[in-house]
């Protein structure tokens, strides 16, 4: 095996670099030591490495980090992508029993922001990369930016096409089961505007309050059309889902409000369109406006994550089932899994750690699992054929 440091140096390495992305520029950082830290390694086992900046934030990098041939023109796809991001959410130090930037073991488990989601997962890749059997084995590894606050960094390598293989994991935290399906996420933005006044005489003014009141009946009762119409018992909540999350208005009880906004997050199942979603949301909220003298737009908050499926019969799925002893699954949260798909190359989702514990304080994994994770991709590589 080529030289890599020791595992728990690895990721007490990542875990002291500060790589939080978020919408709100108070909490968002560069991911640049990151990624060159992961570069640094990748070259440690003779991987070519290439950088290419975020489309719409150069600050934010992607790395593809491979040791494949150049295929040539007619050549079938090969090759194998491990996959993740190099981004965490913020976090609220104060709320944690340790330091989230510093590594720290406790009662058989590894704590530290990031852990499972998923920084321990590079390290895992790093070492099957490693102890392929094949040195020519093409298999590349591609870590990306700001996946926790809209994927940017996978959208821009999907829309250079700058990735290409037969398969690719993505090592988000599955508790080491192989996942083939999930939910895809839509953030929009419900505004009311109306007409403020003096609070004495509602005459002089139109209350988006008041307003944005009826929207939210409208929106609940929507969520149960939703809930009877579609239905996927593969998911532990098998319906979509609809969730208001904030809520801002007025600015003052003496003055009618004259504007109010909603964010809702809705998790639609594989088949149902965005835009018929969102035309039949624009629908409804702007009956609603129109009976109270209301103009009413719907806006979004980020592009929407597609859903993502892939058949139970892919050679990738039977494989990653076989070498876990585990049926794949399918979860409720967003990956960058759909746009692999999209790419035309079969994906799965499959990474140590769970996502129970993911974007809440005290963030761990069994101190078991990287060896664990290790051991999983070294067999699917085998499995496949990649590395012999």
């Amino acid at each position: 095996m080529k030289r890599l440091p020791d595992k728990r140096a690895m990721l007490e390495e990542l875990i002291a670099i500060p790589s939080m992305s978020s919408p709100d520029p108070r909490f968002d950082q560069s991911n640049r030591a990151l990624v060159e830290k992961l570069a640094e390694w990748a070259e440690a086992i003779d991987l070519s490495i290439r950088i290419i900046p975020n489309a719409e934030n150069p600050s934010k990098l992607n790395l593809i980090a491979t040791r494949a041939p150049e295929r040539a023109r007619g050549e079938p796809r090969r090759g194998f992508i491990f996959s993740g991001h190099t981004d965490t959410v913020p976090c609220d130090p104060e709320l944690w029993e340790s330091d989230p930037f510093r590594l720290e073991e406790r009662g058989g488990r590894l704590y530290g922001l990031g852990v499972a989601d998923m920084k321990s997962f590079f390290v895992s890749a790093l070492y099957a990369i490693a102890g392929a059997e094949d040195p020519d084995a093409p298999i590349h590894l591609v870590a990306t930016a700001d996946e926790e606050s809209g994927m940017d960094g996978m959208r821009t390598l999907a829309d250079e096409r700058a990735v290409e293989g037969a398969y690719c994991v993505i090592g988000e935290p599955t508790e080491l089961r192989p996942v083939r399906a999930h939910k895809g996420v839509l953030a929009e933005r419900i505004s009311l505007l109306g007409q403020a006044g003096h609070a004495s005489d509602p005459g002089l003014g139109r209350s988006a309050l008041d307003g944005m009141a009826h929207a939210l009946m409208a929106l609940m009762e929507y969520r149960e059309e939703l809930a009877k119409k579609y239905h996927d018992a593969r998911f532990r909540v098998p319906s979509p889902t609809l969730n208001l999350g904030a809520i801002r208005g007025g600015d003052s009880p003496n003055r009618i409000c004259g504007r109010c906004t909603v964010d809702l997050d809705l998790r639609l199942l594989p088949g149902m369109g965005f835009e018929d979603v969102r035309a039949e949301l624009r629908k409804k909220i702007e009956s609603v406006a129109a009976e109270r003298g209301l103009e009413a737009t719907l806006s979004s908050l980020a592009l929407p994550v597609p859903t993502f499926e892939v058949g139970s019969d892919a050679a990738l799925v039977r494989a990653a089932e076989s070498v876990t002893g585990a049926l794949a699954e399918s979860v409720l949260f967003g990956t960058e899994a759909p746009f692999y798909s999209a790419l035309g190359i079969q994906t799965i989702v499959l990474g140590a750690g769970s996502i129970r514990v993911a974007h809440q304080p005290n963030e761990s994994i069994a101190s078991t699992d990287v060896d664990a994770a290790i051991g999983v991709y070294s067999s699917l590589l085998k499995s496949l054929g990649i590395s012999q």
